[in-house]
């Protein structure tokens, strides 16, 4: 976000197209990895799932989808893109180099970040939660940075771990009253147990339901759900392949559907060029119908 507006700024354009398509773009290809974005961490924690099956089964489709919605709203937004040639000689004077301004610690911490996703990768094999992984990650990075821990921990978003927290007693306490369960015999009841519809309702219902309350808690209220509605006590994956695709793709459909969303909102309006509810959703709307449409596409032809 930094650098998009520092770019904007250099070629005379209006970052905000800039902006939206970065976190369009920042959610659909969070879909494609365990890591990529956070409701696919919240199944991963759920389930045994590996980090490779959430490659194989997500990334194609998270790639193909990605290329025709940033397509779309290129061609949307074109007229913003009209660059002045004297504003294309500016940005090429530029040295990104010098944004570096300690490269010793460059290079004593990228090595750690490289070796904690291969990890990621790896998790399964070692029998490690991706927690563990990224914890282990964390601290080997406070000992090899020169960078001192009251500064490390003050930069830690504590409000947004407190948020998960709290929704997590909330779950839980759904759970406990019987809450979840009545919401998944409600669904399986609207879709009479047939695996064709609740594939695709879960897929649907993840999509708005994120784009309504944030696809996180969206996601974690929807994890005991599919855990409820799979046959057989679970062992079905394709179930949560379409909450993730539902909710992740979902994360596109307004301001306050994901937390790329929120961020890139609030560095926005600090850099001066807020983005409003409507013109975020002037492109969200479409562009998450594009993706689902892709998505129901895609497990209709791979899961059904």
């Amino acid at each position: 976000m930094p650098i998009t507006f520092l770019l904007a700024d250099a070629l005379d354009i209006d970052p905000i197209p800039l902006v939206i398509m970065e976190v369009v773009a920042s959610n659909i290809g969070g879909t494609a990895t365990l890591i990529g974005d956070p409701p696919n961490i919240l199944i991963a924690g759920a389930t045994d799932l590996s980090f490779g099956a959430f490659i194989v089964n997500l990334a194609p489709v998270a790639f193909v989808t990605l290329v025709v919605v940033l397509v779309v709203l290129f061609l949307a937004y074109r007229r913003s893109f009209d660059i002045k040639p004297e504003a294309r000689e500016r940005v090429m004077e530029l040295d990104a180099n010098k944004s570096i301004e300690d490269m010793d610690e460059l290079k004593r911490t990228v090595p750690v970040l490289v070796v904690t996703i291969l990890f990621f990768f790896a998790h399964q094999v070692l029998h490690l939660e991706p927690a563990t992984v990224a914890l282990a990650g964390a601290t080997v990075m406070l000992f090899t940075s020169r960078q001192s821990v009251d500064k490390a921990l003050a930069d830690v978003d504590w409000a947004t771990l407190f948020f998960f927290m709290g929704l997590f007693v909330v779950v839980g306490g759904l759970e406990e009253t019987g809450a979840i369960d009545e919401v998944a015999t409600g669904i399986g009841n609207l879709t009479d147990g047939d695996r064709s519809a609740e594939l695709l309702g879960i897929l649907w219902a993840s999509a708005i339901g994120s784009g309504i309350v944030d696809n996180i808690p969206f996601t974690a209220a929807m994890i005991p759900v599919v855990e409820q509605l799979q046959p057989d006590g679970g062992g079905d994956d394709a179930y949560w392949w379409a909450l993730s695709l539902g909710a992740c793709f979902g994360g596109n459909l307004t301001l306050i559907a994901a937390a790329a969303n929120v961020a890139a909102a609030g560095m926005a309006s600090r850099a001066g060029a807020p983005i409003s509810f409507m013109r975020f959703l002037k492109a969200g709307v479409p562009t998450t119908l594009i993706s689902i449409l892709i998505a129901t596409l895609y497990v209709t032809v791979r899961y059904l």
